[in-house]
C-alpha cells in the first residue's frame, strides 16, 4: 500500500487574528492577508496533485479551503469535526475582554488549557478525540491518496500533540501560524510521521 499523505492548514489570516480576538464559532471571514495566504498554497498543491480537500464549516475555514480547490480543480468536504473550539461566551470578544468579563477564565485557559472545563463548552480532550476520530477515518477511506484538511488552531494543535504523542499539558509549546502547513505521513505498516512543510 501507498503512504496516504494528509496536510493539515490553518486557515488565513482575519481581523479577528490580528486584533487579537477570540474568533470561535463567529462567521469571521478572510483578511485580505488570508486570501493571499491561501492563494499562495494553492499555487503550492498544483503540484502534490491532491485528492480532496476537507473543511470546518466556519466561514473561514471554507473560504480558505474553497480559494486552494479552485486554483487546483478539486472537490471540497465539509466536515463538523475540524470546527473551533465551543466556548461560545467569549466568541469575538477581545482577549482583554474576556479577562475583564469572566476573571479568572482566561488567565486559567492560559496556564493550564489541559484541564480548561467549563459548563456547555469543550475541552482540548474533547477537541482532541473528535478531530483524531475524523483523521482516522481519512487514513482509512483515503489510503494511498494525498488529502488537505483547513482547520483552526486549537484543532490543529490537538492533533500534532496526538501524533506527537505528546500531553495536551504541551499545547502552548505547539506553534502552527495562519497559512501554515503541516504534513502527516501514514505508511504501510501503519506507523505515522508528522512534520513541518
Amino acid at each position: 500500500m501507498e503512504k496516504t499523505s494528509v496536510y493539515l492548514i490553518r486557515h488565513g489570516i482575519t481581523a479577528a487574528n490580528l486584533e487579537k480576538k477570540f474568533a470561535g464559532r463567529t462567521s469571521e471571514p478572510l483578511h485580505i492577508n488570508g486570501v493571499r495566504q491561501m492563494t499562495t498554497l494553492g499555487e503550492r498543491f498544483k503540484k502534490f496533485n491532491i485528492h480532496a480537500i476537507m473543511a470546518g464549516p466556519l466561514v473561514r475555514t471554507r473560504q480558505s479551503a474553497d480559494i486552494i480547490a479552485e486554483i487546483i480543480a478539486c472537490p471540497v468536504i465539509t466536515d463538523e469535526r475540524l470546527t473551533d473550539i465551543l466556548i461560545s461566551h467569549w466568541d469575538g470578544l477581545a482577549k482583554e475582554e474576556i479577562k475583564r468579563r469572566f476573571g479568572s477564565q482566561y488567565p486559567d485557559w492560559q496556564a493550564h488549557p489541559e484541564s480548561f472545563c467549563l459548563p456547555d463548552c469543550e475541552t482540548l480532550h474533547q477537541v482532541q478525540q473528535r478531530a483524531s476520530l475524523l483523521l482516522e477515518d481519512v487514513f482509512q477511506e483515503y489510503q494511498g491518496k494525498k488529502i488537505v484538511l483547513v482547520s483552526h488552531l486549537v484543532v490543529l494543535r490537538c492533533l500534532a500533540l496526538q501524533y506527537k504523542k505528546l500531553p495536551l499539558s504541551d499545547y502552548r509549546t505547539i506553534d502552527i501560524a495562519n497559512g501554515s502547513i503541516c504534513m502527516l505521513e501514514r505508511a504501510a505498516d501503519g506507523k505515522t510521521k508528522i512534520k513541518d512543510l
